[in-house]
């Protein structure tokens, strides 16, 4: 069973991805693409959130 550490080590890692496949949609406006990646955003960024993870320095989007 992984620790803490490793969830929330490969948590960020996801959480960061989104953010940058977010931005690319944002740019190129898929709309679509955006929601889809918006609602794993918002999953990510509530799992960080409930393992006590800070998001000020690693949320860019702010959603």
């Amino acid at each position: 069973m992984p620790s803490n550490a490793e969830i929330a080590k490969d948590t960020i890692e996801q959480f960061k991805k989104i953010q940058r496949y977010m931005a690319v949609a944002k740019k190129e406006e898929a709309k679509e693409t955006y929601a889809v990646l918006k609602e794993e955003y918002l999953a990510l960024k509530a799992l960080l959130n409930v393992i006590g993870v800070n998001l000020i320095d690693i949320d860019t989007i702010k959603e």
